[in-house]
């Protein structure tokens, strides 16, 4: 299964992916049940009332967060909103992984407000975000998270519309994203983007729920079976577009999902020694692969097409390398989406006549059939070792791992 978050045209903040969630099919008694046992860490704040009700934005039916609170503190420090959210993730009896995330998120939050300001992380003070209902977001959204299992399934995020012109809050004036915005998003691979609603469009808590609740962007919804769908409306209204928050599951045929770019150029001056030693380069700079093809371009010249398959966070390193090592004057980048079958990583120690190793190996499986496969550098290394061929060593070291997985 795999869920998408598409918060392309209004954003998103806690509420909002709150209420998509029980549209979605969480248990909405649950949620409030849940939170409510939660007030009681938060100290000098009553929930006066809380529920979730049809609503329509721009004639889009969507599921709407009415909260009512009363509350006569207007700054919290960070620390104390922490306590109270961890306090009732313990006391709610969710799973680890459910804890985790939601330590994570308001983590992010008061990492954020940190570095910004310039102070400790426990001497942070927030005011917008110091009332009771960032621990509703927070603890709500990871209840409904785990009673949905969705912990344990593939999510994406399309790109993160933000909005455009200035935010005033506690602090003054400035443009938005606000900077706390761009503090939380600096470290995840999400994409956002920029529209001319001269509104903030994406908060901070739903900014900091979003980057720990995935790190896979896709600019496309990938190909899959809709299940369910869910609909989350904010508070504001807007005349260009719904303020809605869209959610979408569905199956993909049991493979995972990812997404990957693709970097290409051609070159038609260097030899094939050179082209040896980029490959090894590249492939040291964190590249998922390298592949040379031949081919004929303008004018009947040989070429050589250089492609490579790379991550985000590589791209920078293998395009300076490929530019350097080649000397091309133009790298094309493109993104591409995957089905890839789920895999698993394995370490075992082997005996192998009468000499120890190490072996790593990839196992995989797809609908119900196991495979797998043993990594080329260990196999490589013991072949030579035992002064056999991989052909010979091979059959020797898959015998001992099947030994041992069955």
């Amino acid at each position: 299964m795999v869920l998408v978050i598409d918060p392309q045209i209004a954003g998103i903040s806690g509420d909002m992916l709150l209420s998509s969630l029980i549209d979605l099919g969480a248990d909405k008694r649950k949620v409030i049940d849940g939170i409510k046992k939660s007030e009681k860490f938060f100290s000098n704040s009553t929930i006066k009332k809380i529920d979730f009700q049809k609503t329509q934005k721009r004639g889009i039916e969507a599921l709407q967060l009415i909260l009512e609170l009363d509350e006569p503190t207007h700054e919290r420090k960070g620390s104390e909103i922490k306590k109270a959210i961890n306090d009732s993730t313990q006391n709610l009896g969710l799973s680890e992984k459910a804890k985790t995330f939601a330590e994570s998120c308001i983590n992010a939050l008061i990492s954020s407000e940190s570095k910004i300001h310039g102070v400790p992380e426990d001497s942070v003070h927030f005011h917008e975000a110091s009332s009771i209902d960032t621990l509703v977001d927070i603890v709500g959204i990871t209840i409904a998270l785990d009673d949905l299992g969705l912990f344990d399934e593939k999510i994406i995020c399309l790109p993160v519309s933000i909005g455009g012109g200035s935010v005033t809050f506690s602090h003054g004036t400035m443009s938005n994203p606000a900077s706390a915005i761009l503090e939380i998003f600096k470290n995840s691979f999400l994409k956002i983007q920029g529209t001319d609603a001269n509104e903030e469009l994406t908060t901070p808590t739903g900014a900091c729920i979003l980057v720990n609740l995935t790190n896979t962007s896709m600019d496309y919804y990938p190909s899959m079976k809709i299940k369910s769908i869910g609909y989350g409306a904010g508070q504001k209204d807007f005349k260009k577009f719904s303020n809605v928050l869209k959610l979408v599951r569905g199956s993909t045929n049991d493979l995972e999902i990812d997404s990957v770019k693709i970097l290409e150029t051609n070159v038609d001056d260097i030899s094939g020694e050179i082209l040896g030693n980029l490959i090894e380069k590249i492939m040291q700079k964190g590249a998922r692969d390298v592949s040379i093809y031949h081919g004929i371009t303008k004018k009947g010249r040989p070429t050589n097409l250089v492609s490579i398959i790379c991550d985000d966070q590589n791209i920078d390193e293998i395009v300076d390398t490929l530019i350097l090592e080649t000397g091309t004057l133009g790298v094309r980048i493109s993104d591409s989406n995957r089905f890839i079958v789920p895999r698993t990583n394995h370490n075992v120690s082997l005996t192998i006549n009468g000499q120890s190793f190490e072996v790593r190996y990839k196992k995989s499986s797809f609908k119900g059939k196991t495979d797998f496969k043993i990594e080329f550098d260990d196999l490589k290394h013991i072949s030579n070792t035992l002064e056999k061929s991989i052909k010979e060593t091979e059959p020797l070291l898959r015998k001992e791992i099947e030994k041992m997985e069955n």
